[in-house]
């Protein structure tokens, strides 16, 4: 639609890996904190910068798939995004953002949010690899023709 299959697929890997590279970032900062090489206020203002932008690269991501017919896609990326959005959404009136200073050593929140990062790197290490592989069948198939089933091949048909 707007841009061929093999680009969907290859600005789907892009987005897809910064926002794992993003995530990574994450468990290092929250990390430190666990360590306490940084204070809470550091490591949740350098965590709560990146929030919109995930969120939004997330979006386009899905929104492309869905402009382009890739229902399955859409549906497979769906539940993260739903996820990251209801992060941003359900954060209490008074706190800084999803992750919160005074908030983070409470109940276990730093041990949940180091869950949750986890849990959305091996998601988008699969998104990544599911995309590569769309990628490449894309271009093996993207100026063949398609036959019926049923038709007989010709003599060219090698070539």
């Amino acid at each position: 639609m707007f841009l061929s299959e093999t680009f969907l697929f290859i600005f789907s890997m892009i987005i897809t890996g910064l926002l794992a590279f993003i995530y990574v970032y994450f468990i290092i900062t929250l990390s430190d904190l666990e360590c306490d090489y940084i204070n809470a206020q550091q490591c949740c203002d350098r965590l709560n910068m990146w929030m919109m932008p995930i969120l939004s690269g997330q979006g386009f991501v899905n929104i492309f798939f869905l402009l382009h017919g890739h229902f399955w896609l859409f549906l497979f990326n769906l539940p993260i995004t739903a996820w990251s959005a209801y992060e941003l959404i359900k954060v209490p009136s008074g706190n800084l953002g999803v992750f919160d200073p005074t908030e983070i050593y409470n109940r276990g929140q730093l041990k949940t949010h180091m869950r949750d990062v986890l849990i959305k790197i091996a998601f988008f290490l699969v998104a990544f690899f599911v995309y590569l592989y769309s990628m490449i069948v894309s271009m093996l198939t993207a100026g063949q023709p398609v036959q019926a089933m049923g038709s007989p091949p010709s003599e060219f048909d090698e070539f």
